[in-house]
């Protein structure tokens, strides 16, 4: 290999004198040059928005994907610049014990039956999560992982930059400090003829005649004066003349070098702005998937609750589904009625049933004569048909319950409008 001893030699001469001016300003021994103010706020901002960065990605990826075996492979995948092979869910994989243990214990069983229905349900629960998580980890993950792994890195970079060259200024601080030290006592402030070497005298206007003698010198002995002497102490001082000048260009150099890396590096530090309005755009993006997952999960959970109910009506006829209300007793097969939880019950009413069967007949309907039950509304609902009662959330109605409904399914009263109104959208009140 061809190196290139000169460059070695000088990247090695930068190197050590970086490192003295980092150690004597550790040890309080020289002089370091002061970021400003607003400068300082930019590094903190920035290093805080690495920090914070850094733990809302582990703990996002810790949400979406629990199992530290699994990441762990993802991550693998990932640096290796491999597809990610496709993992079966929590609840697909339930799905499938259930729909192998109906198959097993007899899909025509009432428990099979349940199994099967609760199968579908963490199927589709599962399809869900499944694209909650794709969804997350683009719109999300990787704006994050981005900026970690490409606009820090480049501040990073930058950030030292700038360190040495702050280092570099100082060191040229130092070396003309020292330059100027050292002229200032080879030339003893005013040289006269009488110089010798690094002893001096000098006349002075208020002196006379005196010869005035520099300060811990000792009167030369002027028969043994030379004028090689005078000629040694001049060559001296134009030596550090010349030291002097060429620290102060280095130190015109190193100054102008790090204002421009200064430049650079506030630039890149004020863009941390922009990265936020990019991560805030991104949280935006992860709660509308978040939402829309759990809004999947909960309809489909409805519609398996509206099963089982219907099914264990019919199993267990008198039970109330939906409600924290302890439910009655089943009623005698002799009972000309059956009552719903505590719900005040009206008269029966041919042809009322779940949805999608026989239309209510509402004129016919008519309160309990034992009184009725306020309730509050849960959430939004909108009406299917003529026969249901549309709802809106936090609203106050009159509910009741009729011999023969299903036990999803209350009479709603608001006003001078009545209709059905599904149990689940409803919290019951004392």
């Amino acid at each position: 290999m061809d190196f290139n001893m000169k460059k070695l030699a000088s990247d090695a001469g930068i190197f050590f004198t970086r490192a003295v001016q980092f150690t004597e300003e550790k040890f309080g021994q020289a002089e370091k040059t002061e970021l400003d103010a607003n400068f300082e706020n930019l590094l903190a901002r920035a290093d805080s928005t690495k920090n914070w960065t850094e733990k809302i990605l582990r703990q996002t990826e810790v949400l979406l994907q629990p199992n530290p075996s699994a990441r762990v492979e993802e991550f693998l995948y990932e640096k290796l610049d491999r597809k990610v092979p496709s993992r079966v869910t929590n609840g697909e994989l339930l799905a499938q014990y259930m729909a192998e243990a109906a198959s097993e214990l007899g899909p025509t069983t009432p428990y099979g039956k349940t199994l099967v229905k609760v199968a579908e349900a963490e199927k589709r629960l599962g399809a869900a999560e499944r694209d909650f998580i794709h969804t997350a980890s683009i719109n999300f993950l990787t704006p994050l992982r981005n900026f970690l792994e490409g606009d820090w890195k480049t501040i990073s970079k930058e950030r030292r930059l700038l360190q040495n060259r702050r280092l570099d200024l100082d060191a040229c601080k130092a070396r003309l400090k020292k330059a100027k030290a050292a002229e200032a006592k080879a030339t003893c402030g005013h040289l006269g003829p009488w110089s010798l070497g690094l002893h001096c005298l000098w006349q002075e206007p208020w002196a006379g005649s005196q010869l005035i003698q520099c300060e811990g010198d000792t009167v030369p002995d002027f028969q043994e004066t030379r004028p090689r002497n005078y000629i040694l102490s001049a060559s001296a001082s134009a030596l550090w003349n010349d030291e002097v000048d060429k620290a102060e260009q280095e130190l015109r150099v190193a100054q102008t070098e790090f204002d421009r890396q200064a430049e650079v590096t506030r630039l890149l530090l004020e863009g941390i702005s922009s990265t936020h309005v990019n991560h805030l755009r991104c949280l935006h993006e992860f709660v509308e998937s978040q939402t829309t997952y759990y809004a999947q999960c909960y309809r489909h959970m409805l519609d398996l609750q509206k099963q089982l109910g219907s099914s264990q009506g019919a199993i267990f006829p008198g039970t109330f589904v939906g409600t924290t209300e302890p439910t009655s007793p089943p009623l005698s097969s002799t009972s000309p009625t059956t009552t719903a939880a505590t719900m005040p019950v009206g008269p029966s009413v041919a042809g009322l049933g779940p949805p999608g069967e026989a239309a209510l007949c509402l004129e016919e309907v008519a309160p309990p004569a034992s009184g009725t039950r306020k309730a509050r509304v849960l959430y939004d609902y909108e009406a299917a048909d003529s026969s249901e009662l549309a709802l809106l959330a936090d609203e106050l109605i009159t509910v009741y319950s009729l011999p023969g409904m299903d036990p999803d399914w209350l009479i709603g009263e608001r006003g001078n409008k009545k209709g059905k109104v599904p149990v689940t959208y409803l919290e019951l009140l004392s």
